[in-house]
């Protein structure tokens, strides 16, 4: 990939304590579901969708993603370079000099198998001027307050009677990780930690974020129970 800038960013640098003790000996984003790694699947449908320039943050176990994939991926080292996981937004400001000024960003612990990532989907944000669009899901049961609203003319909403789960899956302008929004300088230097959901509403609240609702298969696995239910197959009756 040389010095080009990655058009996504898969987020695999948690530790994943709820998963113990699995994640003891592998990082959860390489945990097998359905026979492929669950980071495998994003990667894939990433690459369907013409986005084949993607960077992975890596901390806990980090070592097992780099063995696994080599150069299919760039990677951000946070565990390597600062002893740990920098949250969310401290992890993407510290890859921000590797990204494109537009980039998707998800979970490498979300698995949502009929999701597309496509071009469409890219352009149509890059000339909405906005700096986020996010895709939200309905409630699971581990949710079921939601996280965001979204009105009727497909804003994202800080404050809402209706909220819907924060899928992970968001589409963002380089813009949105510099001032005023965060104050973190680009690269993240000093490995400052710091998450995402206090910059997705400081910008909803000004009308900076818009969204959609995706109703298709979608799993935060975070659970071993999650991930066995995952690969237990599933029996028909005629």
């Amino acid at each position: 990939m040389g010095r080009m800038t990655a058009q996504a960013m898969i987020l695999a640098a948690g530790r994943g304590e709820r998963m113990r003790p699995l994640t003891d000996v592998a990082p959860k984003p390489l945990l097998q579901v359905q026979g492929k790694p669950l980071m495998q699947w994003p990667m894939e449908a990433l690459a369907a969708g013409g986005f084949t320039r993607q960077l992975a943050n890596t901390a806990w176990l980090g070592e097992q993603i780099e063995q696994r994939y080599g150069d299919r991926l760039v990677y951000s080292h946070e565990g390597r370079d600062f002893g740990g996981a920098l949250e969310t937004a401290g992890g993407i400001v510290r890859a921000l000099p590797q990204l494109d000024d537009v980039f998707w960003v998800l979970a490498g612990d979300v698995y949502v198998p009929g999701f597309a990532f496509n071009q469409a989907a890219m352009d149509r944000f890059a000339a909405s001027g906005k700096l986020g669009h996010i895709w939200l899901v309905p409630n699971p049961p581990h949710n079921l307050k939601g996280d965001f609203g979204l009105s009727s003319d497909g804003l994202a909403l800080n404050q809402a009677e209706l909220k819907y789960t924060f899928s992970t899956i968001g589409l963002y302008r380089r813009a949105l990780f510099e001032p005023p929004y965060c104050s973190i300088p680009a690269g993240n230097p000093a490995g400052i930690k710091a998450p995402l959901a206090p910059l997705l509403r400081a910008a909803m609240d000004n009308g900076q974020i818009t969204a959609e609702l995706y109703t298709g298969p979608w799993t935060d696995v975070g659970t071993p129970e999650r991930l066995a239910q995952l690969n237990t197959p599933q029996v028909t009756t005629p």
